[in-house]
């Protein structure tokens, strides 16, 4: 190797080590960035209308401003008060069905009984991986800037990167090869069609998770169904394990009341899953998206626990846009740009050295 060879090698590790050190603020930026791309699809929209740029961002923001503090105003002051007592119930509904299910085996296998875990147990198991992901992922807000300080950031680089895009979407091109800059742009503007496909399915089963939740949890007569339908909403931001975390709260609790009420509000979530499932394909791909190609279950859950074991909690929440922008630069870069021409040029050179080969052998041959 050269000796410009290896001075490239150590700048290029000397990167990777800082970007790995900044790895919190860099998570903080592309949550920002995700928050500017999905608003500036509205800014496109009023600037459609002949509005301004600059007013249709400050009526985007505006407009953010809004729904936000109306959520805050209306739904967080009854669900911080319901949250502590859903904190209270979830736990002795999960001891009941715990011993439920080990009364049910001793009844079938009392040795087995042994070898059961206890609540405690399992809380005791996975206390030191919560402590280490939540620590990880926190970090940033705690240590850095603090959380007032750290979404301040937040905003202000939202709004930054709203207010002119472009110039920051070229100045990111402009750190590749001249040579490679219309594939950056064209992997960018992949990136931007899948962020905006996956982000309003899930914010639209997100909306359709809470007001079913709170309507059927009403109907049920059910304590805290503000609560439980907020956190279910919340918690289907998280493909595949958040669903089924948003029905471990309404089932514990139902438990504690009736065990025939648990499994029906059980059979009520599934029903919503498959109406909403139904809705999104009929209803919501056909009118705003266009040839969706969603994320490999497996795919999605295992970028989940990849992303949460290097970001912590934060890489947990984002893993579904991590992993739609990731999927993107690995089939277009790695797969696209290398791969395939490396097989090419592969059965190219083959290709030639058999055709020499057989020249060759005809020369040889009498």
């Amino acid at each position: 190797m050269k000796f410009s060879q290896w001075i490239g090698f150590v700048i290029l590790a000397f990167c990777l080590y800082i970007l790995w050190k900044i790895r919190q603020l860099l998570l903080l930026l592309f949550t920002a960035v995700i928050i500017a791309n999905f608003l500036n699809h509205g800014v496109q929209l009023l600037q459609q209308l002949r509005i301004k740029r600059s007013y249709a961002v400050l009526l985007s923001m505006i407009l953010l401003l809004t729904i936000l503090s109306g959520f805050f105003w209306l739904i967080i002051p009854p669900f911080a008060q319901q949250l502590p007592e859903l904190f209270k119930l979830v736990p002795q509904g999960i001891d009941q069905l715990i011993i439920s299910i080990r009364d049910f085996i001793s009844r079938l296998e009392p040795e087995l009984i042994d070898a059961l875990p206890s609540s405690q147990e399992i809380i005791q198991q996975l206390q030191p991986l919560l402590e280490k992901i939540a620590g990880q992922g926190l970090s940033v807000f705690y240590t850095t800037l603090g959380i007032p300080l750290t979404l301040l950031l937040l905003f202000a680089l939202t709004l930054m990167l709203l207010a002119n895009p472009s110039a920051y979407r070229q100045g990111f091109i402009r750190l590749f090869p001249s040579f490679y800059r219309k594939k950056i742009d064209d992997v960018l503007t992949e990136c931007d069609r899948s962020l905006q496909e996956g982000l309003t399915t899930i914010l639209f089963q997100m909306v359709m998770i809470s007001l079913l939740s709170f309507i059927g949890l009403s109907m049920l007569k059910m304590p805290l169904t503000l609560a439980q339908a907020t956190l279910a909403g919340i918690l289907t931001f998280i493909p595949n394990i958040g669903p089924v975390l948003s029905v471990i709260p309404p089932v514990a609790i139902a438990l504690l009341e009736n065990p025939w009420k648990s499994i029906t509000i059980f059979l009520l979530y599934i029903t919503f899953y498959i109406i909403i499932q139904i809705t999104e394909s009929k209803l919501l791909t056909p009118l705003v998206i266009e040839n969706r190609k969603s994320l490999l279950p497996a795919l999605t859950l295992l970028s989940q626990v990849f992303f949460a074991t290097l970001f912590g909690v934060l890489g947990f929440f984002l893993a579904l846009p991590l992993a739609l922008v990731s999927q993107v630069w690995f089939k277009e870069v790695l797969v696209k740009d290398i791969l395939d021409r490396w097989n090419r040029n592969s059965s190219r050179q083959q290709l030639t050295l058999d055709t020499k080969k057989q020249e060759v052998e005809q020369s040889i041959d009498p």
